[in-house]
């Protein structure tokens, strides 16, 4: 945990020399962004190589709503990303991506300082099923539903200290994080069942209550023009069970753009939770697209 926590400290002190200091606007503010990414791969059959035919594509919403009067600010970010790709010869199309997120953080500032009082909640979850692939005794690709909106679902909240030089460079650490882990109770009532094998729901439940400490940092800043680099990092600690094993949820966004409304982003996503798998879960998505800011 001390390691992570570290590394949370180092990801904003990185960058911290690099942002300026700015006049913060009084009142509600808001800035938008969607973007639509697009890869494609394609062979003939004469190729020699090796290679299978493709079609990707990716859909971004990022929208923050922030407020802030004196010492007492307000942000909310809603991100949305849905993703789908298509192999040739695949039976099913399948996601690449698949995300609903709304971030939520109340702050009161101490005097003369960028530390605040804080206090934030977090919801998220997905749009649509996702599946477990496999084949059967004739060699024909199945599936079989694993997951859908709102199962799971994840919803945290609770008060702490915010460090904050502006909208784009924070840290929150938050001692007392109430956690509540939503599913479908047709998951964990099937025969056989064993408590905690879905996202750590016991057997006929529909949720799952947790309580310990959670970190969330975010840094976005330019590294060239034209080039910008956005990370954010979430870290949770459940102290009723397992307190060691430390939930993190790590995403960068590299955004390139080529002009007003063309951009290529490289996106990087690490996941580890052991209420879902004793392993890190890794997503990357590469591809070039159109951007409207709004």
């Amino acid at each position: 945990m001390k390691n992570l926590l570290l590394a949370a400290f180092v990801l904003i002190g990185l960058n911290a020399n690099a942002q300026e200091e700015e006049t913060p606007p009084q009142g509600w503010s808001t800035e938008g962004k969607f973007q639509l990414l697009f890869n494609q791969s394609a062979f003939n059959k004469e190729w020699s190589g090796g290679g299978t035919s493709s079609v990707a594509g990716n859909l971004m919403l990022d929208y923050n709503l922030n407020y802030r009067s004196g010492s007492f600010t307000w942000d909310n970010k809603l991100l949305a990303n849905y993703g789908l790709t298509k192999l040739k010869g695949d039976e099913f199309t399948r996601k690449t991506s698949d995300r609903l997120e709304l971030n939520s953080i109340a702050g009161k500032q101490l005097e003369n300082s960028n530390w605040y009082y804080s206090f934030f909640a977090n919801f998220r979850s997905q749009f649509s099923k996702g599946y477990a692939y496999s084949k059967n005794e004739d060699g024909i690709e199945i599936r079989r539903e694993t997951t859908h909106f709102i199962s799971p679902a994840y919803l945290q909240f609770g008060p702490g200290m915010m460090w904050k030089r502006n909208e784009d460079l924070w840290i929150n650490i938050a001692p007392a994080t109430a956690r509540f882990i939503f599913v479908d109770p047709d998951f964990t009532s099937v025969p056989g069942y064993k408590d905690g094998a879905y996202f750590g729901v016991d057997q006929g439940d529909s949720s799952r209550f947790e309580l310990g400490a959670s970190v969330n940092a975010y840094a976005k800043y330019e590294l060239l023009t034209n080039v910008t680099l956005e990370n954010s990092l979430s870290l949770y600690s459940n102290y009723l069970e397992n307190p060691e094993n430390v939930d993190l949820d790590y995403l960068m966004n590299l955004e390139m753009g080529v002009n007003k409304y063309i951009t290529a982003n490289f996106i990087f996503q690490a996941i580890y939770d052991d209420n879902t798998i004793g392993a890190f879960q890794i997503r990357e998505v590469f591809g070039a697209g159109l951007t409207y800011n709004f």
